[in-house]
């Protein structure tokens, strides 16, 4: 018997492909930003676009938040890519970044919810030294079956 996936189940190749496609906007959106052209409205898109804040709940704990370290809200997302109105956002989006590649992980897939967990790395064009996080994704499907996250958590490594 061949095994037919429902319309909302979702699969590992579909994590994967959603994970490079956020790191090559995080990219573009930097790149914009450089350039000096609407890096506002492309982020503005880039968070709408991946993550599930019309859908559902969301949390957000990202990398360099400590003040506000958790952000429910598309607002608060938006501010941490580009800076806005939470006084410690930079705009991480806006560094900007080379490259950013996802190491070791592992997924999960429980039918319509998804969960990843892994190393990814960002190297800026400064050409500094290399940047690993820890992050920690979920994912769920919206009602055309796009896959948004809805739980991104990332942190530093502990050292010593």
């Amino acid at each position: 018997m061949k095994y037919i996936q429902e319309k909302n189940n979702i699969t590992e190749l579909e994590v994967i492909k959603a994970q490079e496609l956020w790191a090559q906007n995080v990219i573009e959106i930097g790149n914009l930003y450089i350039k000096k052209e609407d890096y506002k409205s492309r982020a503005s898109v880039f968070v709408k676009q991946f993550y599930a804040f019309d859908v559902g709940d969301v949390l957000f704990k990202p990398t360099l938040a400590s003040e506000k370290q958790f952000r429910y809200t598309y607002d608060d997302a938006l501010s941490y890519f580009i800076g806005g109105h939470i006084s410690e956002d930079k705009g991480f989006a806006l560094k900007p970044w080379e490259k950013i590649n996802f190491g070791e992980r592992k997924i999960i897939i429980l039918k319509e919810i998804a969960l990843s967990m892994g190393n990814y790395y960002f190297h800026s064009v400064d050409g500094g030294d290399e940047v690993k996080v820890e992050f920690t994704f979920g994912y769920v499907k919206d009602k055309d079956n796009n896959l948004l996250i809805n739980l991104h958590h990332s942190s530093i490594p502990y050292t010593n």
